[in-house]
Parts: structure tokens; sequence; C-alpha cells
């Protein structure tokens, strides 16, 4: 059990707040309490099952040869683990996610120096339209839409 577990990415519920309308939020506790449920029966199972003590059995049940049938049987059940058909699907999202956001940095630069062509245009005294303008306050700008980006992604 635990080692499917590490498997299963955790569920950033604060941020999954955030998203959340107002009036879906009965439908977003509902949906964080079941799901808190189920991961507590998950954690309090044992990693592996308790094993069968098929002799026990064996001195139990009167049928001869009964009890053999049913360990053949189960030794050669096997339970079929569902495929991950989605993560494949939620990885493309992420990467467009993460290009559109670096479509989002470049027009912000563009849309920036025009803003600062304009306030040159306006007739700000030119010190003041140079500080405007500056290198340093552009990569501010810049490193600020990024971490806005990587808020929400």
């Amino acid at each position: 059990m635990a080692g499917r577990r590490a498997a299963v990415k955790a569920i950033d519920w604060v941020a999954f707040a955030e998203r959340v309308p107002p009036n879906q939020r009965a439908m977003f506790n509902s949906l964080k309490t079941r799901s808190d449920s189920i991961a507590a029966k998950l954690r309090s199972l044992p990693e592996k099952p308790a094993t069968i003590d098929w002799s026990h059995y064996r001195s139990v049940v009167a049928k001869a040869g009964m009890v053999d049938e049913f360990e053949k049987k189960f030794a050669a059940l096997t339970v079929p683990e569902p495929v991950d058909t989605q993560t494949a699907n939620i990885d493309a999202q992420e990467q467009e996610a993460v290009s559109l956001s670096s479509y989002f940095n470049i027009f912000f630069i563009f849309i920036y120096s025009f803003h600062s062509l304009y306030i040159c245009i306006r007739g700000i005294p030119s010190e003041e339209a140079r500080e405007a303008v500056s290198p340093q306050k552009l990569d501010d700008k810049i490193i600020d839409i990024t971490n806005i980006n990587r808020k929400y992604y």
C-alpha cells in the first residue's frame, strides 16, 4: 500500500480553495471532507494484507481438498490495477500553461515599452522619463509577473 501511496500527488487544498467561487464553496468543502476521509482510511490499512493460515482451515474444514482448492484459486487470483490515462493530459496542460505564461511575459514587455514611450512623448522631463524606462524597473516588473504566473501553475 505505501509503495502505491508514494506515487499519488498531494493536493494543495489552500491553492485549490483560492480558486473556488463563493457559490461553490459548499461543494468544495464536501469534496475535501470526502477526500480526507478516504485518505485516512487508506492510511489506516496495513501495507500488506494479513496472510491466510491455510493449515488452520485444513484442520477446521471437514471436506477434504476444499481448502487446497481455495488456496490454489487464491494464489492464482490477480487483481488488475487501474491504468493511469490522465497524467499525460494533465502534464500537457501544465506545459501549455507555462508556454502561455511566457507569451504573457512577452506581451507585458511590449505593453510596458509602449507605456514608457507614451510617458516620454507626454513631455515629462527627460530625467523622469529615463527613470521610468530604466532596465532595472523593467526587470523588476518582469520578475513580478513571472512570480504571479508561477503562483497559479
